[in-house]
């Protein structure tokens, strides 16, 4: 019995048993597809199929959405969504592909959108019928989200929507987008308004969505441009000029630190699958050879190795303390340094890789002399995202500066 399963109320002891019960007689086999390291990265609509039939049938068996009310296509359940999670992973399932919906599209509609919005839009959301995308960046704005330009002019109870959203993940397959934008030019923050956005279809009418191709050879990011986009005023999320504060609500949960737990699964392990752990690392170090030994049995490689399993080790740690209130000084340290934490630990075990890989490094997906597939390489490359995404990690250090640690702010 796991450390949570002995905190189980009644009620997540029922819930508990029907997950594992279910799972062991429906978890997906093997995809057809070679899977993406991350929901960020469906390219096909072959991955995509795959993967909203499995999230599809973990709604329909009650694990998605478990927390929310049962009016909005939730289960009404109390602190149940943990258990889900901790039983899929368990279980090494797929993970969920609908990644922007469910952690922050969807505790944001909850939280701020109108009861006939909620009731329409979150069961199709949390079935993954309808996958959702986040238009906040901006070409001119950068990490700087209070100086978003894209502009909805008020035409009677309508609005007319113009701009340019870029690193929009998923926008190629998303019907609707989660939108900051600006309804006043005056004011900084007050000018902004949050609306929801359908944007499947109104492509070739309003909106174009144009594929990035990123240094990896991949997409999944797009851009996505606006001209004259007509869309309801029952579209708005809260007040007018409230769309910094609503916006507030996805990044919280999109870092970890919101009150609803967002659905995740994961950890299928197939001949396709590559884990960026130090595992992993080590069975890279294990098997490349150097003057005739394995790297391994060098001294300084496995230094640097250790001293990467130690950080993962003590980020697994930060990760089960986070889950009992008494243990934390404070409610949003722990997870606001989740984020931070990973997505450089990752890029540095990808680092470590490339190192001990050596020339071999330059071997890339489809050659059959790559290391691991050449899935370092793109692991590697890929970690430069993840650092940028949610806030860079500067802007992380900032936030745990200012909102932790109570220093000055920095302008």
């Amino acid at each position: 019995m796991t450390e949570s399963a002995h905190q189980d109320t009644p009620e997540q002891v029922e819930f508990r048993e029907h997950c594992r019960t279910w799972l062991a007689a429906n978890k997906p086999g093997e995809p057809g597809v070679r899977l993406p390291l991350s929901p960020l990265e469906i390219m096909t609509q072959e991955q995509l199929d795959y993967l909203q039939a499995w999230q599809k049938a973990a709604y329909d068996a009650g694990m998605i959405g478990c927390d929310y009310p049962v009016t909005v296509g939730g289960g009404s359940r109390s602190d149940c969504q943990r258990i889900a999670n901790e039983e899929m992973k368990g279980a090494r399932t797929p993970f969920l592909p609908n990644v922007i919906g469910l952690g922050m599209a969807a505790p944001t509609v909850f939280y701020h959108a109108q009861d006939e919005l909620k009731e329409r839009l979150l069961p199709r959301l949390f079935s993954g019928e309808d996958i959702w995308c986040q238009g906040f960046s901006e070409p001119g704005a950068g990490s700087d989200l209070a100086s978003v330009q894209t502009f909805a002019e008020r035409k009677g109870d309508k609005w007319l929507i113009n701009g340019h959203k870029v690193w929009t993940s998923l926008a190629h397959f998303a019907e609707w987008m989660i939108l900051l934008l600006r309804t006043d030019r005056s004011h900084k923050y007050d000018g902004l308004s949050y609306f929801v956005v359908p944007i499947r279809s109104a492509l070739g009418n309003g909106v174009t969505v144009r594929p990035l191709i990123k240094m990896t050879g991949e997409t999944g990011f797009n851009e996505v441009i606006f001209e004259d986009l007509e869309v309801d005023d029952s579209y708005r999320l809260d007040e007018l000029g409230k769309g910094w504060q609503v916006a507030m609500t996805t990044l919280l949960h999109e870092r970890g630190a919101g009150d609803l737990k967002t659905p995740s699964a994961g950890g299928m392990k197939s001949k396709t699958t590559h884990s960026t752990t130090t595992s992993s690392l080590i069975d890279l170090a294990r098997n490349t050879m150097r003057n005739g030994r394995p790297a391994l049995e060098d001294p300084l490689l496995r230094d640097q190795i250790m001293q990467l399993i130690i950080r993962e080790a003590g980020l697994g740690i930060n990760q089960r303390r986070a889950r009992v209130a008494g243990l934390q000084d404070h409610p949003s340290r722990l997870l606001l340094q989740n984020k931070l934490l990973a997505s450089e630990i990752a890029q540095d075990i990808g680092a470590l890789a490339l190192e001990i890989a050596g020339a071999s490094a330059s071997l890339y997906l489809g050659d059959s002399n790559a290391p691991a597939g050449g899935q370092w390489p793109l692991s590697y490359m890929n970690s430069y995202g993840m650092t940028i995404a949610a806030g860079t990690s500067e802007v992380q250090r900032n936030i745990l500066g200012e909102r932790v640690l109570g220093l000055a702010k920095s302008k």
